[in-house]
């Protein structure tokens, strides 16, 4: 019963280290990315914008966002950096999306039932 306490506090104690631990990684890893950003880079702001890095600073970057419009972001809202095959697959994926789209809109056409037909018909007694 004396080892029931502390064999409690170290099953405890245990998975808390380990996910300071892993968070701690995963910060030093974002941190590393931050500052390797270089100009060319595809980026993703914590906000979901996509740019391309065009100028860096100590503590800035500009993010080029669409063609000639630059906006100035801090480099600790730089969620991650976009390689090639991320932007070709998304690419793709937007292409086939149109594609469904597209098949399903033709499709809806040609079965095109009329809300008023199938509504109940109201009479009165």
């Amino acid at each position: 019963m004396d080892l029931l306490l502390p064999l409690l506090l170290v099953a405890l104690l245990i998975p808390m280290f380990l996910g300071v631990r892993r968070q701690k990684r995963e910060m030093a890893k974002v941190t590393d990315m931050q500052n390797d950003l270089k100009v060319g880079d595809r980026v993703v702001t914590t906000s979901g914008l996509f740019g391309t890095v065009v100028e860096l600073d100590d503590t800035t970057v500009d993010l080029e966002i669409a063609e000639e419009i630059v906006t100035t972001w801090l480099r600790q809202s730089i969620r991650e950096v976009r390689n090639d095959d991320d932007v070709q697959t998304e690419g793709d994926a937007t292409e086939e999306t149109s594609a469904v789209t597209a098949e399903t809109a033709e499709a809806g056409s040609d079965n095109h039932v009329d809300a008023a037909d199938d509504a109940p018909k109201l009479t009165k007694d």
